[in-house]
């Protein structure tokens, strides 16, 4: 009743008309510039969702390309082999068996003879996964009939490798799979087999599920029939076409549409409605495999960000008519009683605690839980609501951060604060470079920018896998790099965003190594001032970093020296830090095995590290792994007696163009190189069992020695590279 009398009394007052309808007239600004933004932030949303898209299908199409390449890799990489072993067909299945061991995306493998050309009778050992064991099966029977499969006749057709249509293998694999093959020649260069590796297609499900960008999305991937290979709906799997489907849909001109172009290899965006709901579609192909894959996404999901902002937006709009019509009604309240003036506080305070609630919930407060990563971040608002902002998120194996200051305090600052923030996750949601998600932020803050206000960004993208740093410093505090010394991040001199358009920012590169950290922060750390006016400063700041401790430990231990240093002096400015420690990018020359043959699968990582550290080919590592795990096996196998635990050492060293392998254990004196050597050329019956594996050694190493040191045998093992 008394807030009615006081609005009467302020309508009938002349100059407080004017100023309610001055008040007016700024609400409906406000409000015509939040369609405005409402507009533009529609058209940047669907912007970004079609990059989203894209970035998303060539994620799928990269992780399909990897399997696809990986295993068509194994397959060429084991070519060699294959064709030694045509002479000795006993040992093909081992050559299956170790293409399914050492691979986990490969559920089975068989090696097809030719008949009449390899084998006087079909021949085909094949080797597939049963459980955490390994099934060992012939396809040479009449009722499998191996010579009519498509997956056989296609690459001796084609001369070349080939990926079947999708099948269920009954009498092989026996689940939904594909197959890659690939004919392989005698020593006279005609074909005599086909190599082949199963993929199961299930995982396809999970991969749609990884990649969407959206909750409601659903993906679609299709064979070069046009028949499912994965869908939201399991009973399409491999029974219809997306043809045969289109004529039961409303709009079924554009799913024939659709059906086209992703048949002919095409790429691009539809609209159409898809269960009742209006959706685009994003499209692309998978070269090689006359696949196609697709997400559709409805408008629901893309624009709901658009929801949220608004809400927010509309909540300080809010407060901030809240607070104008709280000071004109204060002019005809002067005589208000002090409890009436301090409910009003209360009530006010209640709404900026609301504001800082929402603010406080769009900066991450929760860190990745990883071995080569350790992470934390705190923001301590001068006021309920304030201009400073951290933010990360990992991407395909990057972490891409940025910490910022947004001039001045209060509402203001956060309404930029919460712009820039959504700017940098829409903006890096499609690019790598620092330089260029710097450049795009400032673009489009400059081009909103009616309050003259600025922000000053730090902005980096590390590579998580290399340790390797781009960034972009856009008129921010130099980060401080610690590595043997603490120093400051050399950076360039960018103007901060928001004061020019166009404007040429500058990126910089920065490899990190294992244990280094970078510590980014406002100048509310260093601008701390106590009772006497003096500020914490850079050198105090670096002397609270000494020592090496955890990225939490660090941040509290700032924090603590802030607040020894500033006493009881009012906090002047918003106090943000980000600390990254990074723990990747370490090597290791040395493995120790037990003596199980459950060990030797771990020989391939530890190989395979080497090889990329000394830029061999996969084929050279393959053949090196090869003769690791025969030597291994042969010391698990007749070294220590049995159901004795023993230890075996393999270690690696680099010399002067060659890499040595020492391979160590404490078993019973064994010299395998004192082995006969094996007559390959002899038949099955006249050759003896046992000093193929040695052999294999041999044949591979340049270089193989052996001596009784210490109470161990060693064997030494030599590639020159």
């Amino acid at each position: 009743m008394k807030l009615k009398e006081s609005l009467d009394k302020l309508i009938r007052n002349r100059s407080t008309r004017a100023g309610l309808m001055l008040v007016l007239v700024a609400a409906l600004t406000i409000e015509a510039s939040s369609l405005l933004q409402l507009y533009f932030s529609r058209k940047i949303l669907a912007d970004a969702a079609t990059k989203q898209a894209e970035t998303q299908l060539q994620a799928m199409r990269s992780s399909i390309m990897n399997v696809v390449n990986q295993t068509e890799r194994v397959l060429q990489t084991n070519v060699w082999i294959t064709q030694w072993c045509l002479d000795v067909q006993d040992s093909l299945c081992r050559v299956s068996a170790r293409i399914v061991e050492e691979n986990p995306e490969i559920i089975g493998s068989a090696v097809a003879l030719i008949p009449g050309v390899a084998c006087k009778s079909p021949f085909c050992p094949y080797v597939c996964e049963s459980g955490d064991s390994l099934s060992y099966l012939t396809l040479a029977t009449q009722e499998y009939n191996y010579p009519s499969k498509e997956w056989y006749l296609k690459p001796l057709e084609l001369n070349a490798g080939y990926w079947s249509e999708p099948y269920i293998d009954v009498g092989g694999g026996e689940v939904l799979m594909t197959t890659f093959s690939i004919p392989i020649q005698n020593n006279m260069g005609v074909n005599a087999a086909v190599l082949t590796a199963d993929i199961s297609i299930e995982w396809l499900g999970n991969l749609v599920e990884e990649n969407k960008a959206y909750p409601n999305a659903s993906g679609m991937i299709l064979s070069r029939t046009g028949r499912f290979r994965f869908n939201a709906s399991p009973e399409l799997i491999m029974n219809e076409t997306v043809d045969e489907i289109a004529g039961r849909l409303r709009d079924s001109v554009n799913f024939r549409k659709l059906n086209r172009a992703m048949l002919g290899g095409e790429s691009g965006k539809m609209s159409l409605r898809f269960k009742g709901d209006r959706s685009f579609v994003y499209y692309a192909p998978v070269e090689r495999t006359g696949w196609s894959m697709c997400f559709v996404v409805p408008y629901t999901d893309i624009f709901s960000n658009v929801r949220r902002n608004d809400f927010l937006v509309h909540m300080l709009q809010l407060l901030g008519f809240l607070m104008l019509l709280l000071i004109l009604n204060s002019l005809v309240k002067s005589q208000v009683k002090f409890k009436e003036a301090n409910e009003m506080k209360e009530r006010l305070e209640g709404d900026l605690r609301i504001a800082s609630s929402i603010q406080m919930s769009m900066v991450p407060m929760s860190f990745p839980s990883r071995n080569d990563l350790d992470m934390s971040a705190s923001i301590v608002p001068a006021r309920e609501v304030g201009g400073d902002l951290y933010d990360f998120y990992i991407r395909d194996e990057k972490l891409y951060f940025c910490v910022g200051d947004v001039s001045g305090k209060g509402v203001p600052a956060a309404l930029v604060m919460a712009v820039t923030r959504s700017a940098f996750r829409t903006v890096s949601a499609h690019e790598t470079s620092a330089e260029r998600i710097v450049s795009t932020m400032n673009n489009g803050l400059t081009d909103t920018n009616d309050s003259d206000m600025f922000v000053t960004l730090f902005c980096g993208v590390l590579d998580l896998k290399n340790g390797h740093l781009n960034y972009c410093n856009a008129g921010h505090n130099p980060p401080v790099i610690l590595t043997d010394s603490i120093q400051q991040l050399p950076v360039e001199p960018n103007l901060p965003l928001g004061i020019v358009s166009g404007y040429s920012f500058k990126g910089q590169e920065k490899d990190l190594s294992y244990d280094d950290a970078l510590f980014l922060y406002t100048d509310g750390v260093t601008e701390a001032e106590n009772e006497a006016h003096e500020l914490f400063g850079e050198e105090r700041m670096k002397d609270a970093l000494h020592g090496r401790k955890g990225s939490m430990e660090h941040l509290n231990n700032i924090q603590n020296e802030v607040a020894a240093f500033v006493g009881s002096a009012p906090q002047s400015d918003d106090l943000t830090m980000l600390f990254i420690h990074y723990l990747g990018n370490s090597h290791e020359n040395r493995i120790t095995l037990d003596n199980d043959i459950k060990q030797i699968p771990r020989l391939e990582g530890f190989v395979n590290a080497i090889a990329s550290r000394h830029g061999l080919s996969e084929a050279d590592a393959s053949g090196i792994n090869l003769a690791l795990e025969e030597a291994v096996t042969n010391v698990v196998l007749y070294a220590y007696p049995h159901g004795k635990n023993g230890r075996i050492d393999l270690d690696s060293q680099y010399v002067d163009g060659r890499l040595e392998f020492i391979l160590s254990d404490s078993g019973i004196e064994f010299d395998p190189t004192k082995a006969p050597d094996v007559n390959v050329e002899a038949s099955l019956e006249d050759r003896k069992i046992g000093g193929l594996g040695i052999h294999l050694v041999k044949t591979i190493m340049d270089s193989v020695s052996y001596e009784r040191k210490g109470g161990k045998n060693v064997l030494t093992m030599i590639k020159n590279i």
